[in-house]
């Protein structure tokens, strides 16, 4: 049998480049499970209103119509999009990146 081969299938080799022994491959992080947020807005209020909200009352949030919404991974903000209809389902949303944010200064 040749490499990459196993009883007639293809098989992935385990060790990706400039990987030494007990090394995890680029695979292993890509699996890595991040918690995406989209953010439309936020609201502040004194916790006795908040006690008050019931069915249908609407909080105003700080973003307007229009404006970028954030994109959050693991808590730090990564992009800005607008939120957009899916494609092939019109009662889902979702978001189109308009921009991609780089590091906050002091990080990096």
């Amino acid at each position: 049998m040749s490499d990459g081969e196993s009883n007639g299938k293809a098989t992935r080799p385990t060790a990706s480049r400039n990987e030494g022994p007990g090394e995890p491959s680029i695979d292993t992080i890509l699996r890595i499970p991040v918690n995406l947020q989209v953010v439309l807005g936020s609201a502040t209020m004194p916790v006795a209103n908040l006690m008050k909200l019931g069915r249908g009352q609407v909080v105003a949030l700080d973003h307007r119509v229009g404006e970028p919404v954030d994109i959050v991974v693991n808590g730090r903000i990564i992009a800005r999009g607008e939120v957009v209809v899916v494609d092939d389902d019109s009662s889902r949303f979702g978001v189109s990146l308009t921009e991609i944010v780089g590091p906050a200064a002091g990080e990096g």
